[in-house]
């Protein structure tokens, strides 16, 4: 049969407390809607249509920016509910665009449904069947109730304001999350009403409508109860990042990785590991990450879009994005990595000092307190402590060349564009803003001068 998928994403999410569209709070480093489609684009179907209200074009610019890293999950059809009027309103709303026999409805802010759960939920229903996603929960307030019969089938679904005593002592409820023939649906939304207390649309009130004309409603009940939370407020959010992270350390420690304590480490993107490799707590994850055989990331370090060979350290405190790192470097602590920097193996990296589309090659150095911009830098290279690259003259970016075997002493400034060929010496404070040929010492400071019988300044 074929299926289409209708996401709920037009709530405002009040409780919140925020200007951002609910469904743009990240989980993982991206945003909860992004789970959602994902979880959406795995199953076998026809076409996924997305209803959004609050910050519309916020969420469909978010999604459809080329600079978005889940942009390539395949956008959906994005659908307006301009009044905001209750869940079976906003199905209303796309149905006119599903073309289907039977339909997922799921709701943007439930990011940790799995999708092997939404399939055997779709294998349920059928042209004549509803099939609901349900949880057993010790603490339903808030949620619609899931009334069963005296046989135990599904009767309806009552919301928590329109539950009678009785009624909120049910435990089971009802997740939102729902598969239903399009064809009767279509008629069961235009007899909807709003005669409640939120004055809404609900959706759930199909459930009744069904069982009145005969309509089987299967229930698929799962134990994992951060798979059907929602979120409404910044507490569920804290809960449900750090129930997905500790799945993710999880699985990292299945696959061998050493966490020093696998509730301090944060994957916001997609990690991959090598064996024997070491993570120290408050390592921060984004986006594309590999790390080699024996790689070991320091403590507070923060690693974006990177990849690390074997053997490599990665200090305490320090910054990588962007960058290539090669086999048995030595990094940080405190270092900043930004984009465009390619390490070759064996390159050390020390205490404060920032690349920035810098390529160093083999054996090279530079070990503290240094500036290195669009620079490319040979084999055994020595870079002194407060050395300069001046890479930007107030309109554009040069380049600085340095050959293999060049010394750069303390405190230098390197005027690009410049280049040092192999073999060259900096002389400690210099200013060098021609070539030094091969073997040659570059000496670019003043001439020192002694003053006899100088006296030291005294106050008055």
């Amino acid at each position: 049969m074929k299926l289409q998928i209708v996401i709920l994403a037009a709530g405002q999410g009040t409780r919140m407390f925020s200007s951002l569209p609910k469904v743009l709070h990240r989980l993982g480093g991206k945003p909860l809607l992004a789970h959602v489609l994902e979880a959406a684009a795995s199953l076998d179907n026809s076409g996924i249509h997305a209803v959004i209200g609050h910050g519309a074009e916020l969420v469909r610019q978010t999604f459809e920016s080329h600079d978005f890293p889940f942009a390539g999950i395949g956008g959906p059809n994005w659908v307006r509910q301009e009044q905001q009027l209750g869940t079976g309103h906003a199905v209303q709303q796309a149905m006119p665009h599903v073309d289907a026999d039977l339909v997922l409805v799921l709701s943007g802010d439930v990011p940790l449904v799995r999708p092997d759960t939404l399939r055997e939920l779709v294998a349920l229903a059928g042209p004549d069947k509803i099939a609901l996603l349900t949880l057993e929960t010790a603490h339903p307030e808030g949620l619609g109730r899931i009334v069963r019969g005296a046989d135990g089938t599904v009767q309806a679904i009552v919301e928590e304001r329109d539950a009678d005593p009785q009624q909120k002592r049910i435990s089971e409820v009802n997740s939102g999350i729902m598969v239903l023939p399009a064809k009767r649906l279509r008629q069961w939304l235009d007899r909807l009403d709003c005669d409640n207390a939120q004055r809404e649309y609900y959706l759930t009130d199909v459930i009744a409508m069904a069982r009145a004309e005969n309509c089987p409603v299967r229930a698929r009940k799962i134990s994992d109860g951060m798979e059907a939370q929602g979120v409404n407020d910044q507490a569920q959010l804290a809960a449900l990042e750090r129930h997905y992270q500790m799945g993710k350390a999880e699985q990292l420690m299945a696959a061998g990785v050493r966490l020093r304590d696998p509730a301090r480490v944060d994957i916001r993107g997609s990690l991959t590991t090598g064996r024997d490799v070491e993570i120290d707590v408050n390592v921060v994850f984004e986006g594309e990450v590999s790390l080699g055989d024996g790689v070991r990331i320091g403590p507070n370090c923060t690693i974006r879009d990177a990849g690390i060979a074997a053997g490599t350290r990665v200090l305490s405190g320090t910054s990588v994005e962007g960058a290539v790192i090669g086999a048995d470097c030595n990094i940080g602590p405190m270092a900043r990595l930004r984009p465009g920097t390619e390490l070759a193996e064996n390159v050390k990296i020390g205490n404060f000092v920032e690349t920035k589309k810098a390529k160093i090659g083999r054996g090279s150095k530079a070990n503290h307190l240094c500036y290195l911009g669009d620079v490319e830098v040979g084999e055994n290279v020595n870079i002194g402590a407060g050395v300069i690259v001046c890479n930007y003259d107030g309109e554009k970016k040069h380049r600085t060349t340095i050959g293999d075997n060049v010394f750069v002493g303390s405190n230098s400034v390197l005027v690009a564009p410049v280049t040092l060929q192999d073999d060259s010496f900096v002389a400690a404070g210099s200013t060098v803003s021609s070539e030094v040929p091969a073997g040659h010492l570059a000496v670019g400071r003043s001439r020192q001068k002694n003053i006899s019988r100088w006296k030291r300044p005294g106050k008055r």
